[in-house]
């Protein structure tokens, strides 16, 4: 049995550590695992309920949509901006929590992992994240934490694909919401 995880990254810069991280996730993944990073939440626009009709929704939030949809389960990967997620990837929660209770997200896994600058790798975003996440309807995984601090100088030099220790704590992320995955369908 093939699992699809969506990944979704909070941070929209081009060399973020995050996405580099999401990277190291798609390059590492196990053999039945494919994990699809989404490109183009700096297209979907602020959810709104009144562009959120049928037949209407922005095609850039549909498209997000229509690939959550498809996904057995969700791998996010949080920065932290001011002691909490990014607003981009707090856009995208809010935007796969409708339709209300049968949303893209709805009993879903989730994972919430990530890098940051200070010395706690993001811990307060990812914690909200998770928080909307379930809020949103999906089920999250709180056991299944990865927080790398430090990101500036730990990754100056090495991208995260190629640091041994986050690609076997990584590696377990992925098994873990593999595991999930399959014993949620």
């Amino acid at each position: 049995m093939s699992v699809r995880i969506l990944a979704l990254v909070g941070s929209l810069r081009a060399g973020s550590h995050n996405r580099q991280l999401a990277e190291a996730a798609v390059k590492h993944a196990p053999s039945g695992v494919a994990i699809e990073l989404f490109e183009g939440l700096a297209d979907v626009p602020y959810y709104n309920e009144d562009v959120d009709v049928e037949g209407s929704v922005p095609a850039a939030a549909a498209r997000l949509r229509e690939v959550a949809g498809q996904a057995d389960a969700f791998l996010l990967f949080s920065p932290e901006y001011n002691g909490t997620m990014p607003a981009v990837l707090k856009n995208a929660i809010d935007w796969l929590s409708r339709p209300h209770g049968a949303g893209a997200l709805t009993g879903k896994p989730v994972a919430v992992i990530g890098t940051a600058y200070g010395q706690f790798g993001g811990v307060w975003a990812q914690d909200e994240a998770r928080k909307a996440c379930g809020i949103a309807g999906g089920t999250v995984l709180e056991d299944v934490k990865l927080s790398i601090p430090g990101s500036v100088t730990r990754f100056a030099g090495t991208h995260p694909a190629d640091d041994a220790e986050v690609v076997t704590s990584l590696t377990e992320v992925i098994r873990q919401v593999t595991e999930r995955s399959v014993a949620a369908a």
